[in-house]
Parts: structure tokens; sequence; C-alpha cells
């Protein structure tokens, strides 16, 4: 039997009906709370540096909902070079940085409703405007989060993740 979608917003907290469109991990799998202590790492709504070696942004995963028009997100967290990050770190506030190419990186969130982990795919981290989270591109492979974000989902499936993470 499918759960009772309603829900509110981690932004607004005004409550909606149907399942949420958007997911969030708040941190890359790697991240563990004692890293806040160490001078070298720090963690933001935005970004993260872990020993001063890994360094990571926040962005989202766009998937189309076709039977809908909505768009469901995933928020997940993606590792960059030193140098890919230090440049998007001097631009972040930046409205010239929606010129930028894309950031190659890893991602590093696992979003458990898929039956192959999720962690260290390939993608294309797209900057847009000030404000506005990356959006992340995920190579096109025919790993289900690929061909989900190429080909959309329904709302029945937008439904079943809301099932299988309430379930946790």
């Amino acid at each position: 039997m499918a759960a009772d979608h309603h829900h509110a917003c981690a932004c607004c907290t005004e409550h909606g009906d149907g399942p949420p469109l958007s997911y969030g991990a708040p941190a890359p799998a790697v991240w563990k709370p004692r890293y806040s202590r160490r001078r070298d790492s720090e963690l933001t709504a935005d970004q993260c540096v872990v020993k001063g070696r890994h360094f990571f942004v926040h962005g989202l995963i766009e998937i189309p909902v076709r039977d809908s028009g909505d768009t469901f997100a995933w928020g997940v967290w993606v590792s960059l070079s030193e140098a890919n990050f230090t440049r998007a770190h001097g631009l972040w506030n930046d409205p010239a940085r929606e010129q930028e190419p894309p950031y190659f990186g890893w991602l590093s969130t696992e979003l458990p409703v898929y039956p192959h982990s999720t962690l260290h795919l390939k993608t294309h981290v797209h900057t847009r405007a000030v404000g506005l989270r990356p959006l992340v591109e995920v190579e096109p492979t025919d790993h289900p989060l690929a061909i989900e974000q190429r080909e959309g989902i329904t709302t029945s499936r937008v439904e079943e993740i809301a099932d299988v993470l309430a379930r946790g």
C-alpha cells in the first residue's frame, strides 16, 4: 500500500499534497561530524572541504516528471578538483559565473533508491545564476539515475521514491 503523501516544504514550511519533488543530502558521503573541529575542513550549505584535500559543491540533479510537467530534484554533492573548486569558489557571487564551462566531478552522494551505488558516477557541474544551485549532469550511461535524468520519470516513480525514503 502506498503511503499517504503530504509534506512540509523544508524551505518555506508550506504544506503540500503529493510526494515531495526534491530530496537532499546535508553533506558529502565522506563528511564526518568530527571534521567540523578541524581547521582544514569546513561544511557550508553550498561547499565543503575535507582535510584540505577533498573539495565538494552542492548541486541539483534535475529529472523531468513526464506526466506532470514538474521537475524532480536530488540535492547532491559532487567532488571537484582543487583547481576547479578554487575557480568555482572565487566566482560564487559573480554574475559572470554563468559563462563558466562545466566542471568535471564525481558524484559524492549515495541515493538509496537505486539498485546500484550512485557514489563516484561521473558528472558535469553547470554553474547557474547567483543564488541557484549548480545543475549536475550525470554522464550518460546505463546507470538507472543517468537513464532517469535523460528520459524523465513518472509521477508513479516519484511516489515510489517517497515510499522507499519514508521506510528509511
